[in-house]
């Protein structure tokens, strides 16, 4: 069981016991236990069969590593079977709807005996829920709006949930009987936000029955729905499927190409070939005899031209490579034709993480811990960016104690060497556009993050008015997680993002994309607007924790994505070059 699985576990007693009114520090320890599990670098299977005592690990007391252990050894936990009697499972599924939480599951599972989505879904349009306390009409419009989110993504996964749960299959395949090389396909490898199911490639010598079996034998399936010679088929314990191909060397390039998609470049590409009659297929390329008609042949049929490498295919049809992660039919495959495709951003390009929460507010790390954690990560620079005090439930920094916090940065900046700390704060945007904070602070401060987080039901043009009043404050100069969206969970609020990006070019403000897994904000499209209008893009974490820096990968596929290269990107500055352009609003003020 891997540790997302089983924080997973975790967190859903920690909800039924919340749900049941259990007694709140034990609820709390579960979501510290959640918490801690979802930060470590380090398999908790790996842990305990090296015997190392998991109670060393920050909130994992002797109670929770013995669940830990249960899980390991068995699949099953006891304690969440016992909870399970008295409280229904579902309402988990309630839990996790934008508006709902564990107290209002509790009035709607007692009150009105409501247990799954369908049921809550078929309460509301009833009118029996816009009654309850704690209830209204605004309510009930918000829970609807959010199970329609939740039916729109069930079933898929966060990038990031993928990533952890399929490195250890791969690990076990690559140990396969037979197996040469094994790959990752799909929109997995495109890097899209959210997976649906995952494409794998083994390359072996055909038949391979060995490398089935070995497939269909990973500890984490759940269920097999189909082993074929060639195709197979499971779904783990966490619910994703995955999908394998045994592939034969000769073959292998193309299929990598075929099964990584899209289907829209796969035709694009289909299209180019036809018009060198040639034809493209999960098997290779062909040249096909002058008056035959490619759809009546075989897979195979044909000369063989290309197909053991993905290189060969591309260059059989005079195009150059094409990262998978622009294979999205949006001019790529005339840009390969052109020789014009993006020099991509690349990790490596990153020189400073500019938003990130410390203990200030609701991070988990000091600032010390943060920036010892970033500098250990190669960057120049970071910007210590807490929350302002509209955000009440996190803490939020006041005017009167924003000094206290740079007495604090200037005291770890002088202790450390090799980075640059500047001072800064993700300042709510209020209802009117206003900030959350006094002009005299702002001017103080090094980096100025606007943001929104209440207020998000807002209509279009009001929402829009809001943002772009804000980023007309004259000391604002990065406009984080611009849409609100949590992927899986809240779509985007209502807003004119072609009028914020072109106030922003105008403005000389940049525009975030957040890198946390749960946000992608700006998407891919908006992003390659930002870039098509001059807008500087920034990549940036938003981490509340030491471990969360590390998300900053995510953010910069979504820049590639979006064809971004170094030059669009804010955080690929040297020092010198940031300093100079958090200087061109020196002077100014409102």
């Amino acid at each position: 069981m891997e540790n997302i699985e089983i924080a997973g576990v975790l967190e859903e007693l920690g909800d039924l016991l919340e749900i049941n009114g259990s007694n709140p520090f034990r609820i709390r320890a579960y979501r510290n236990a959640v918490r801690t599990v979802l930060g470590l670098t380090r398999s908790l299977s790996a842990m305990v069969e090296a015997e190392e005592d998991l109670t060393e690990l920050p909130a994992i007391g002797k109670d929770m590593s013995a669940h830990i252990v249960e899980l390991l050894e068995t699949g099953e936990l006891a304690r969440l079977a016992e909870v399970a009697a008295e409280v229904p499972r579902s309402l988990v599924q309630l839990v996790k709807l934008d508006g709902v939480g564990p107290k209002k599951t509790k009035k709607l599972w007692e009150s009105l005996g409501v247990t799954t989505v369908d049921e809550l879904e078929k309460a509301l349009k009833d009118g029996r829920v816009e009654s309850l306390e704690g209830f209204g009409a605004t309510s009930v419009e918000k829970i609807l709006t959010s199970i329609e989110d939740f039916r729109r993504y069930s079933g898929r996964f966060l990038i990031s949930q993928v990533d952890e749960l399929i490195g250890p299959l791969l690990a076990h395949m690559r140990e396969g009987p037979g197996v040469e090389r094994i790959e990752v396909a799909g929109s997995y490898r495109r890097r899209k936000e959210t997976i649906g199911d995952v494409d794998l490639l083994v390359q072996a010598e055909l038949p391979a029955p060995a490398v089935m079996e070995h497939f269909t034998a990973f500890g984490s399936v759940d269920r097999v729905v189909a082993a074929g010679d060639t195709r197979g088929a499971v779904v783990l314990r966490s619910g994703l499927e995955v999908d394998l191909r045994v592939i034969p060397g000769r073959s292998f390039g193309a299929a990598l190409h075929y099964f990584t998609g899209s289907k829209e470049h796969n035709v694009a590409v289909r299209q180019i070939a036809q018009r060198q009659g040639l034809r493209v297929n999960e098997w290779g390329v062909f040249r096909m005899p002058e008056g035959v008609d490619p759809d009546e042949v075989g897979k195979e049929e044909g000369e063989r031209v290309a197909g053991g490498t993905e290189e060969s295919v591309f260059d059989v049809l005079d195009l150059a490579w094409v990262p998978p992660v622009l294979r999205e039919n949006r001019g790529e495959v005339e840009a390969a034709r052109d020789d014009s495709l993006p020099d991509l951003v690349t990790l490596e390009d990153i020189q400073g993480d500019l938003h990130m929460h410390s203990t200030w507010s609701d991070g988990k790390a000091s600032v010390e811990e943060m920036a010892q954690a970033c500098r250990a990560r190669g960057y120049r620079y970071m910007a210590m960016s807490d929350h302002s005090p509209a955000l009440a439930m996190v803490g939020g920094i006041t005017p009167e104690r924003a000094a206290d916090q740079w007495e604090e940065i200037a005291r770890v900046q002088e202790g450390l060497d090799g980075i640059t700390i500047f001072k800064s704060l993700e300042v709510d945007i209020l209802r009117d556009g206003s900030l959350d904070m006094t002009d005299e602070v702002l001017e103080a401060l090094d980096l100025v993050v606007v943001s929104v987080h209440s207020l998000m039901d807002m209509d279009r043009v009001s929402m829009t008015d809001r943002v772009i009043t804000a980023i007309q404050h004259p000391q604002v100069d990065i406009l984080a997680h611009p849409t609100g969206r949590l992927l899986a969970r809240r779509e985007p609020f209502q807003i004119e993002m072609e009028e914020v990006l072109q106030a922003a070019r105008d403005l000389n403000v940049a525009v975030e994309i957040n890198a946390s897994p749960h946000r992608l904000d700006l998407n891919d499209v908006h992003a390659h607007r930002a870039k098509e209008l001059g807008v500087r893009v920034c990549i940036s974490t938003d981490a509340h924790s030491v471990q969360r820096l590390d998300h900053m990968s995510y953010g910069v596929d979504q820049a590639r994505r979006a064809w971004l290269n170094k030059g669009d990107v804010l955080n690929t500055m040297t020092l010198k070059q940031m300093q100079v352009w958090l200087d061109r609003r020196k002077g100014t003020s409102a």
